[in-house]
């Protein structure tokens, strides 16, 4: 796959149509006890990550997203190519304002996938390029097939990955994350693990047994809990190290109030498993 990289993008920039019709054309959607999973399904574009694509995927990620029914969500793709980056198109067009309501939509997408209430797992098979890889990166927990690869070949085509530095930078080292932005060279799924990008990696035939074993793990835990924990773990990342220790007290200590953590401690100490309400 990596040998084809600068075809799969150059192909991506000749053959994405601008304007498509309806959410179901771009994303598919299947909700089972509790998961949803979200998968990109526009492969004749290689998934890309165009306006229409965005506001499919923006739609699905939040609609019901505080039913306590939902537990974790899973964002796959299919085909090769998990996701190519922007439509190239878009970005040639010549309308400002068309280009920047194209950055911010994703912008406005990763944001969102802090605040959603329950984790947000990128299941990754394949190619993640540019803001495809962007978007891996933003998600709670990354796990990959061997087979997955991942680049920021922006610059190759004069456009910086300035908005996938960003994603990247955050979770790699400066140096391997500077490495993928200014050669452009993707990176193989082992080497994004050894650098922080990817939380694990598995061979392809093991990838849905492992998102299965995550999300029942994540299923098993009490809702409620795991939202007040998602919400002050990224908070605390910009914090100084004290005040974040001071915030921390205090989250445990509304942690405690809750009447699911009372549960647990009741469970616990019965020796059975317990019974959440998953209620705030």
């Amino acid at each position: 796959m990596l040998r084809y990289l600068p075809n799969i993008i150059k192909q991506c920039a000749r053959s994405m149509p601008i304007r498509y019709a309806s959410t179901a054309e771009f994303v598919k959607v299947n909700n089972v006890a509790g998961v949803r999973e979200i998968t990109l399904s526009h492969q004749r574009t290689r998934n890309s990550l165009s306006l229409d694509m965005m506001k499919s995927l923006h739609e699905v990620l939040l609609k019901d997203c505080d039913n306590l029914e939902l537990r974790c969500i899973v964002l796959s793709a299919e085909g090769n190519v998990w996701s190519a980056g922007h439509n190239l198109k878009e970005l040639d067009a010549n309308d400002s304002e068309h280009r920047s309501a194209v950055f911010q939509k994703l912008t406005d997408i990763i944001l969102d996938i802090q605040k959603i209430p329950v984790p947000v797992i990128a299941k990754v098979n394949g190619l993640a390029a540019a803001a495809g890889c962007q978007l891996v990166a933003s998600c709670d927990i990354i796990v990959a097939s061997e087979k997955s690869a991942f680049s920021t070949p922006g610059a190759g085509f004069g456009i910086f990955c300035n908005t996938p530095g960003v994603a990247i930078g955050r979770v790699m080292s400066r140096p391997k994350s500077a490495y993928m932005l200014m050669t452009g060279l993707p990176i193989t799924s082992q080497e994004a693990y050894v650098a922080g990008l990817v939380t694990k990696v598995v061979p392809e035939k093991d990838l849905d047994r492992t998102i299965d074993e995550i999300t029942c793990a994540i299923k098993s835990k009490s809702r409620a809990v795991i939202c007040l924990g998602k919400e002050f773990y990224y908070e605390q990342l910009n914090m100084p190290l004290k005040e974040a220790y001071a915030s921390g007290k205090q989250k445990m200590m509304e942690n405690l109030e809750l009447g699911d953590c009372k549960e647990g401690f009741r469970s616990f100490i019965e020796k059975r498993p317990p019974q959440w309400k998953h209620e705030n």
